[in-house]
């Protein structure tokens, strides 16, 4: 029997996008090379624990959930988040930054300072640019702001970010003007906590970080992993969580954050055998996945 191995999620590391693994394999992915595992037969998807530790109940979770907790380990894992603003003491200096992901798509959000970029290239912002720094608290009260007085969001769903990344603009000057206006209005804004130092507009375009110049359009995305599915393509861009896998039904984006909780096993089959959601856009394109 094939060993089988568990994923801990994809991380973006100086040179791209890596797969990591539980025991801390990692696995490089370059544009062009195949991803293909499979799902082991009977296998039954399990809570990955929270903040390091096992579930203790190795509870069964959805197929579908993209956090693979269940709900006492995804509570324990927010009990101690930035994210879910249950922290207030945390000493460490954040940025606030604007992240744009396509036309009509731009999001205000902090994250640690020490961090740099990586929680953009996570979050796949096509471009961004810092605003400010300073301590926790008065960036987030700098991202309150931007959300009250320019109604700038602070989340943009993942449907809408794959929706447009096959079809925005071709210059990074086009793709850096509505982050340029925002940042203009922001820092025109009054009203700013003293200890937030305001930064000077320098757009960061990842375009090329993420592979999307020349992206075909996607035929539709992986809704959920099955017990003994196959996923099977060719990476030709990768960007936030997400892979773009060329097939031969076409495009299929893989939200990797699917793949935790599985036991996966490698696959030598060229086909795709998991359940996929078609694009409403390329209705009927996809018959040659199943």
């Amino acid at each position: 029997m094939a060993q089988a191995w568990k994923c801990s999620g994809l991380r973006w590391s100086a040179g791209g996008p890596v797969l990591v693994w539980d025991g801390g394999r990692r696995s490089a992915l370059t544009w062009g090379k195949r991803v293909a595992f499979g799902v082991a037969e009977g296998g039954v998807r399990t809570c990955v624990g929270a903040r390091g530790h096992a579930c203790p109940a190795r509870a069964a979770v959805s197929a579908r959930s993209t956090g693979a907790r269940c709900e006492e380990c995804a509570r324990l894992d927010r009990a101690h988040s930035v994210a879910a603003d249950t922290i207030a003491d945390d000493p460490r200096p954040y940025h606030v930054y604007l992240a744009w992901f396509g036309p009509g798509m731009v999001k205000v959000g902090i994250t640690a300072e020490e961090r740099g970029s990586a929680r953009l290239l996570e979050q796949g912002a096509v471009c961004f640019s810092w605003l400010g720094a300073g301590p926790l608290m008065a960036a987030r009260r700098t991202e309150e702001l931007l959300r009250a007085a320019l109604r700038v969001p602070d989340r943009i769903p993942y449907a809408a970010k794959r929706a447009v990344r096959a079809v925005l603009p071709e210059a990074a000057a086009d793709r850096a003007v509505e982050v340029a206006e925002l940042h203009g209005r922001a820092v025109a804004l009054g009203g700013w906590p003293e200890s937030l130092v305001r930064e000077p507009l320098r757009v960061v375009d990842h375009v090329e970080v993420f592979g999307l110049a020349g992206l075909p359009v996607a035929v539709g995305e992986v809704g959920e992993l099955v017990a003994g599915g196959v996923v099977s393509g060719e990476l030709v861009a990768a960007a936030g969580p997400d892979l773009h896998l060329a097939t031969g039904g076409g495009v299929v984006v893989l939200d990797t954050r699917l793949m935790s909780g599985w036991e996966l096993v490698p696959a030598g089959g060229a086909e795709l055998t998991v359940p996929v959601r078609e694009f409403k856009e390329e209705a009927g394109v996809q018959d040659g996945l199943f």
